[in-house]
This record gives C-alpha cells, structure tokens and sequence, in this order.
C-alpha cells in the first residue's frame, strides 16, 4: 500500500493523430529569416502566406525632415557667421567717432594732408644736422611751407615772382607804418633772401597766414629773431588789431624741439571783435611767422597743431 503511494502516477500522454503525408511535408519549411530578401514574403505551399512587410516610409520621411531642418539652421548659422565677420570688419575699419555710442568730441584738430619733404640734393645734409654749421635749408623753401588742412579756403597765391612772397606784402600784416618801415628796415639789413609763405581760411572762420624768411645762416636768423622780432614778453612788431599779448607757456612740450627756438603768443583779453595768435621761430636759416585770427577767438589747438607740423616741416 505504502509503496502504491509513493509511485507517481504514470503519465498517459494524448492521443496522436498522424497527420497526413503532405501536413508533414508542409511542416518542414525553410525558416523565414532563412529565406532570400527576394522570396521573404512569397507564400509558401502549405502555409498561410506572410503578410508583406511595408517599407517604413513615416520613417524614411521622418528622417528627411530632421536632415531638411539640420540643413536650414546649419545655413542660418552660416549666414548669421558671414554677417558677424563682416560686420566685426566693418567696425573695426571705422573711426571711433562713426560708431554711435562710442564717439568722442572733436579736440579741434584740422585735418592736414600727408607731409612730405622734399628731397634734398645729393650729399647735402639737413638744416640741423651737426655737419651743417650754417643751418642752411638745401631744399627748396617753397615746398617747405605747410599745406593747407582739408576744407580749406586757400588765398591766391603771389603773382609774377615764382611764388616768392614779396616783402611789401609781409609787411601788410604789421600795423603801424612806422613799425613796418621799421622792420623792412631790419630784414635789409639781416641781408633777407626770400620769403615763402602761404594763407586759408577755414570753415570756422579761422584765418591762417605762414610766412618763411630765409637768411644766409642759423645764427643771423637767430640773432634777429631773439634780437628784434620776439622775446619772452611779446612781440616787437604786433600785427593788425592786436594789442595785449601774453607767451603761451601751456604750449606742449614735445613741439619745442631741439635746434628750434620758439615763441608762441596769445593776444589777451581785451582783444576786440577778433582774437590773434602768432609764433615766432628759427629752425636753421629760416625764421617762421605764423600768425592766426578769429572773430570770437581762436582756437589754441589748431594753432598749436600748425605751429608744430611746421616746425617738424623745417627741421
């Protein structure tokens, strides 16, 4: 009895039908993932045939579409890349004060050419180099005389002497009739070779005359300049309309340059309906005059300006 309940009870498995011959062969098929890509979804004899696999078009279109959107944004990028260079270009090429926001007042500077000497003759030194003990100027003196700024109004120049300014017309700048004998005087007999010089009129209203008086050497130029024309005071022979005159002692530093003597003035109030400003100095054999005039006053920048670059001009 015991051992009855511990034998398991046997196992009667179903019954099996022997399928037909042809059941069995239709059983026996290649597995789908065996069959060729052309063939994959052929119907198979003895078998359901496969429902065909469509091709996933949602996919491939999906697809597209991300790669149409990449393809936009790269191309904005690309444009907005070009416009930043260029623009980043053109700010660069600009001028402080053309870029709104950034720009800085005008100090007054006049807006002056190029300069550029004109070569001298072979062998021949410069007006203040140590070989040339008379301070002689071998360039021509006339293209030695400062062009005018940009915007400029430029005088006629001086007829029927080759551009040389004669002397009567120097002296019409001085006022008294006395002084101007006086000084023609003077010039003789510092033995004067020529004058040069050239005058404008700016925008502003700002009158600018340059005269260039060209001696025999430095140190008769310096003799009558610190002799007779000019000192630490003011000027011995004021021109047109100017009375008081103090020497500008803010004039830059880095325009008194060496081998140069210079003196700049200021007329001082009261100076009338106009305003003067005159230096005076000697580079080598030449003294310059240069002499400004306003209605209102003239502007110590631009004066400054024009004194320096013709001072570098006759150095």
């Amino acid at each position: 009895m015991t051992e009855q309940t511990q034998r398991p009870a046997p196992q009667h498995p179903a019954p099996q039908h022997p399928a037909p011959q042809d059941a069995v062969a239709s059983e026996a098929v290649v597995p789908e993932e065996m069959v060729p890509e052309a063939v994959a979804h052929e119907a198979v004899p003895g078998r359901s045939p496969l429902p065909a696999v469509p091709p996933p078009p949602a996919a491939v279109r999906k697809d597209r579409r991300v790669l149409r959107a990449a393809l936009r944004w790269t191309a904005v990028a690309a444009v907005f890349c070009l416009v930043g260079a260029g623009t980043a270009y053109g700010v660069s090429r600009m001028e402080r004060t053309d870029l709104p926001g950034l720009a800085t007042a005008s100090d007054g500077r006049w807006d002056y050419p190029e300069l550029v000497r004109p070569p001298l003759p072979p062998g021949s030194p410069g007006p203040l180099e140590a070989g040339n003990h008379a301070g002689t100027h071998h360039a021509d003196l006339r293209a030695l005389v400062l062009p005018a700024p940009r915007g400029a109004t430029v005088e006629p120049g001086p007829r029927g002497t080759d551009g040389w300014v004669p002397m009567k017309d120097f002296l019409a700048d001085y006022a008294d009739a006395e002084k101007r004998r006086e000084l023609a005087q003077k010039l003789t007999d510092h033995g004067l070779r020529h004058i040069a010089g050239r005058g404008w009129t700016t925008p502003d209203g700002t009158r600018t005359r340059i005269r260039l008086l060209r001696f025999g050497t430095a140190a008769v130029s310096e003799t009558l300049l610190t002799g007779d024309l000019a000192n630490t005071g003011a000027p011995a022979y004021p021109v047109h309309g100017a009375e008081y005159y103090a020497l500008d002692e803010t004039f830059p530093p880095g325009a008194h340059m060496k081998g140069v003597t210079l003196f700049p003035y200021t007329e001082t109030e009261p100076y009338g309906a106009e305003q003067v400003r005159q230096a005076y100095f000697s580079a080598g054999d030449t003294i310059a005059v240069i002499t400004q005039t306003r209605e209102g006053g003239v502007n110590a920048v631009p004066f400054r300006q024009t004194v320096t670059l013709q001072t570098e001009l006759l150095s």
